[in-house]
């Protein structure tokens, strides 16, 4: 082609980037790779061929990771980790730069082994991943830097075993390493089997960097090996980033352990258009959605929603730009849409689009490569809401699409998923962004923009995309414990019969109080509760799985607590206070009647309740969001939301104040509450309702259902319209109810160090804060 007719045709030519220097890496230091344990390569084991997905061509071999192999990588980071742990933050904060400089000047081979490994175009390489990656470890230098004076009162946890996905190889191996060494902690990582190969090149940068040995071990393999991670009893957390099947298998195997556990899991990304948003910009940004990475991407705009009135006019538009993509060699600078990793995915995408039934399916007019694993950009209009390709995560270059008609019901379209990572909100009224986004349940809101990371800005989702978050102080937190002692929980068993029963004069009948109201038990059981000296204290029913489901349907109905005003809240709650304060005489005895407790203790235990309410009526208002720091013109809030809906089991050995201590700080925060009350103990929370009835606190807002814990925390664990489950009791089995919380992935806190004594400063603060709120993380670039 002539230059002439270049400038006549507006063709792009071809610019083919080298590989030379990857291959001659590869060559030198394999092309047989063994793991990155100790500081030193392993000779190869069993090898497997990881392959370049545009050629179908081997690069290199990788060791296939064996429990053996998995046990020395996390014996080699246990030698590690004292010392470590012992370094100044200064002192770690200069190994991190020093990655981050050398990731810098390896840039280059970084961007050309990924894209040869991933088959992402090397634009995107070099112009996101690579720097995003750098980006990760500067910011995490800092924040080791500043961690002894921002977050005194913190501990590394040890051992990190990390699994991370292909579709961002480096990129991810930098969100989940950076935190871990900052925080003190060391590392055992498994990079996907069909991407090894930029995570071996950073442990060789590791060495040039002159990271002590056992810091960074680097384990290779297919899912077995990351099952070996997951199950090593020497590991303290499990960090895991990838679909939502296997998320949820990890949450059961790690059940009952102690082991943290953080999780980045699948999504079905809403892309909203209004109508009076800048078409083209939309159209745009929508290629980065959905495109980016052949749609290998979690938080793709997958699912896109468009105004009726402009959606005519949008698909077409859409279309048009669709025709003009560029699939090809990933390492051609000219690619928009490289090669999927893998054949084994490109068959997935295809069984998927082929199955569909409903609506019309678009294929872009492109010219696709001979040989590879390509696949066309998709549109495909006309789905209802419940198609399963509206519903399921493809993971390609696949964008199915609806209308909506009313803001309302774009946010119902939108909400409509078991999903919740990620959103888009394009319009030119900011009033009416910024009214959506609060409402879309997903961890992080791109408003006009998309696909924008920081290291600053926390990441992460709700529902079945997972918990926890990566980036800024938020993802520092997931990486440390706080220093607060504990005391192993007891079981409490309630006081026998005696043989001879001292009736009270008139019987007071606890109910359940459930919606605001109080409501007999549905199995029509109750039993005694007797003091320590045999007398008859009154009944408490006995709740079933029926109670259960009747206090979590009046909790979801009380959603109107979580839109109310910190400021209101706080009212509340100084009321709840109040009323307590002044029947502070009759909670007093019946604690001495219920425990047998000292006079002074039992009044210690209501001024602490009545303290501890004023503490979380205090933060009500006070525990902000804030604006991250982010390179680029705009801002990111990361805002704190309630979770919703949390199932709590009180501790049995202070049955006022325990209740109190897990109550406040949730409703506090906007949560509503399913409260299970102290086995033996119960009618001290019972009590509690009739001050509730005399607050001001909505119906539904707190609702407590008496009975055995161990049965009641079985229904919350698995209750999937329950968010969270916090559970104190010394009565249950704590590895039962996290795997049964499994089903929807939901947030649990579990007492697996023992119980702070809920007298002290150890019974509150914000560890309570912060287990009751999530981060959404809001982006708003401003400007012309």
């Amino acid at each position: 082609m002539t230059t002439r007719e270049i400038f006549d045709t507006m063709d792009y030519g071809p610019a083919p980037e080298s590989d030379a220097e990857a291959r001659a890496w590869i060559a030198t230091r394999g092309p047989a790779f063994g793991h990155f344990i100790d500081g030193r390569f392993t000779a190869p084991g069993e090898t497997f061929a990881t392959r370049n997905p545009a050629r179908g061509e081997v690069l290199a071999e990788v060791t296939q990771g064996t429990a053996e192999d998995v046990d020395a990588a996390v014996k080699a980071a246990s030698r590690a980790a004292p010392k470590w742990a012992k370094l100044s933050g200064h002192e770690r904060a200069r190994h991190l730069y020093a990655l981050a400089r050398l990731l810098q000047k390896h840039a280059r081979l970084f961007a050309v082994l990924e894209s040869l490994d991933n088959g992402k175009p090397i634009r995107e390489a070099r112009d996101i991943d690579i720097p995003l990656a750098q980006r990760h470890f500067y910011y995490h230098a800092g924040l080791a830097q500043l961690l002894a004076e921002e977050l005194p009162g913190h501990s590394p946890l040890g051992v990190c075993g990390q699994i991370i996905p292909w579709n961002f190889p480096l990129l991810m191996l930098a969100w989940k390493i950076a935190p871990a060494l900052a925080a003190g902690n060391t590392v055992v990582l498994k990079p996907a089997e069909y991407t090894s190969l930029t995570a071996l090149l950073f442990a060789d940068i590791c060495r040039e960097a002159g990271l002590p040995r056992g810091v960074v071990n680097i384990v290779t393999g297919d899912g077995a090996t990351g099952q070996a991670i997951v199950e090593h009893p020497g590991i303290a957390k499990i960090a895991f980033t990838g679909s939502t099947a296997v998320g949820r298998r990890i949450r059961e195997a790690t059940a009952g352990t102690g082991k943290s556990l953080t999780l980045e899991l699948g999504g079905k990304s809403p892309y909203i258009v209004f109508d009076d948003a800048d078409i083209d910009s939309a159209i745009e940004g929508l290629v980065d959605a959905i495109w980016f990475n052949q749609g290998q991407v979690c938080c793709a705009g997958s699912r896109l929603l468009v105004q009726e009135g402009i959606a005519e006019d949008f698909h077409a538009r859409l279309k048009a730009r669709m025709d003009k993509l560029r699939v090809g060699d990933p390492l051609d600078k000219c690619i928009d849409v490289g090669a999927v990793v893998d054949p084994v995915q490109l068959a997935a995408i295809t069984r998927l689009v082929d199955a569909n039934t409903e609506g019309e399916v678009y294929r872009a007019a492109v010219d696709m490569p001979k040989a590879g694993c390509f696949y066309p950009p998709t549109l495909i209009t006309g789905l209802s809401p419940a198609a399963p390709l509206m519903q399921e995560e493809i993971f390609g270059p696949v964008l199915v699409s609806g209308t909506f008609r009313t803001p309302a019901e774009a946010v119902s379209l939108a909400n409509n998923t078991r999903y919740g990572l990620a959103a888009t909100v394009w319009t030119e009224n900011l009033n009416l962004a910024l009214d959506i986004a609060p409402k879309l349940a997903a961890g992080v809101v791109w408003v006009n923009a998309t696909n924008l990371f920081d290291a600053a800005a926390p990441f992460g989702g709700v529902r079945e995309s997972g918990f926890g978050r990566e980036g800024g102080w938020e993802g520092m937190l997931a990486y440390l414990e706080p220093d607060v002692a504990l005391k192993p929980a007891k079981p409490v068993a309630p006081e026998p019969a005696p043989e001879t029963v001292e009736a009270p004069g008139l019987d007071r009948t606890a109910k359940m109080y459930v919606g605001g109201k109080q409501a007999r038990p549905d199995g029509g059981y109750s039993r005694p509760v007797f003091s320590r000296r045999g007398k008859l204290l009154g009944h408490a029913g006995i709740g079933n799985r029926k109670d259960i489901r009747n206090a979590v349907e009046a909790a979801r109905g009380a959603s109107g607590w979580s839109k109310a005003t910190g400021h209101l809240r706080a009212q509340v709650i100084y009321y709840i206070a109040e009323n307590l304060s002044a029947r502070a005489d009759e909670f007093a005895a019946r604690l001495r009647d219920l425990t047998g407790a000292t006079a002074a203790r039992a009044e210690a235990e209501v001024a602490a309740s009545v303290d501890r309410l004023f503490s979380y009526a205090a933060w009500a208002d006070k525990f902000d969001g804030v604006a991250k720091s982010v390179p680029i013109r705009g801002v990111a809030l990361a805002m704190r939301e309630p979770v919703g809906v949390i199932g709590m089991l009180a501790p049995e050995e202070a049955p006022l104040l325990g209740a109190v201590s897990l109550i406040a700080p949730a409703i506090a925060m906007g949560n509503r509450v399913v409260l299970v009350p102290s086995w033996p103990h119960p009618l001290a929370a019972t009590d509690l309702y009739q001050v509730l009835d005399t607050s001001d606190v909505p119906g539904g807002v707190v609702n407590i259902v008496t009975g055995d814990p161990r049965e009641l925390g079985g229904t919350l664990a698995s209750h999937l319209d329950v968010d969270a489950l916090w559970s104190f009791s010394a009565a249950v089995d704590t590895g039962k109810l996290e795997a049964a919380s499994a089903g929807n992935l939901k947030r649990t806190w579990m007492n697996h160090g023992g119980n702070p004594d809920w007298l002290s400063r150890a019974g509150q603060g914000r560890r309570f804060l912060e287990a009751a709120t999530e981060v959404k993380t809001i982006w708003v670039p401003y400007g012309e």
